[in-house]
């Protein structure tokens, strides 16, 4: 009971944690993007980046460790496959992120100047992802309440 108990509270932080990170990275990439908003970009990331291994290692041992509903539940049910269409719309969608924020990283470091033309894109793909989270609880919230489609 304490370990179910556990990895939904962790499930839920990382929910808290990854939603406002990556709404925050989204909208400093469309501020000044200097050394210090590069860092404050960078920053935003790296807890987006915590949140989303947090919020996929827990809701893989919820789903499949036996630990929640059961496997073939989850299997079976319309919304679990509606959400995990819309992870795999944000795990896409985070590609080209994710490969330039590593570029600038190295750049940054090797002390050369950073590109930000793509940043509104980026910023964008951000938004683009969190409203793809709200969609996620919207079907999280109707599987907890028994709800499919």
């Amino acid at each position: 009971m304490t370990i179910r108990w556990l990895l939904a509270a962790f499930h839920l932080l990382a929910l808290g944690i990854g939603l406002g990170s990556v709404f925050i990275r989204g909208r400093t990439l469309l501020g000044t993007l200097d050394t210090s908003g590069l860092r404050r970009v960078f920053q935003a990331d790296t807890f987006w980046g915590v949140a989303a291994l947090l919020w996929i290692s827990t809701g893989l041992l919820r789903a499949f460790g036996g630990f929640e509903k059961g496997t073939i539940y989850y299997m079976n049910s319309s919304v679990f496959w509606l959400k995990m269409t819309f992870l795999l719309a944000i795990l896409i969608l985070e590609i080209r992120p994710m490969l330039t924020f590593i570029r600038w990283r190295s750049r940054l470091r090797a002390g050369e100047t950073v590109d930000p033309a793509s940043a509104p894109a980026l910023a964008r793909i951000s938004f683009v992802q969190t409203a793809l989270i709200a969609l996620m609880v919207l079907a999280a919230t109707a599987m907890a309440r028994g709800i499919d489609f």
